[in-house]
């Protein structure tokens, strides 16, 4: 089962038609990352000061399937993929109800603070194997 981020649309995230603009798609998918990985005992903050390192996305290609609308409720669904040395790649998904808005495959990169990839920490290591799989 995915892990699942709720949320309405604003009218901050549209534009003068009431459609998401295109852009804060991203910015929800984010969220759902950020929620995601603090539900596994993830903090960001933490991984930054205790092992000097932090997660940033390295590449991400994306589709547009169809639009969100000023006040939907949206989910993002978000399940892994690889988990490798220093990244790992996740699969999500934007839906309103059972309708596909919009899909992103992500690869995160663990980084040193002065650049750079960097092995991901064994116990944050760890408690990434507990995102939830896509099984297609």
């Amino acid at each position: 089962m995915p892990h699942f981020f709720k949320t309405r649309v604003y009218y901050e995230d549209t534009d003068l038609a009431g459609i998401v603009y295109h852009a804060n798609y991203l910015k929800f998918i984010e969220r759902a990352r950020s929620e995601m990985v603090l539900e596994l005992g993830v903090s960001q903050t933490e991984l930054r000061e205790t092992h000097g390192v932090v997660f940033a996305v390295k590449s991400m290609q994306i589709d547009f399937h169809g639009p969100a609308l000023f006040e939907d409720v949206i989910t993002v669904e978000t399940t892994a993929g690889a988990l490798k040395g220093a990244s790992f790649d996740l699969s999500q998904r934007v839906m309103r109800g059972s309708e596909l808005l919009f899909s992103a495959d992500v690869r995160i990169v663990c980084m040193q603070l002065g650049g750079g990839a960097a092995r991901i920490p064994a116990d944050i290591r760890q408690k990434l194997t507990h995102i939830p799989a896509n099984h297609g």
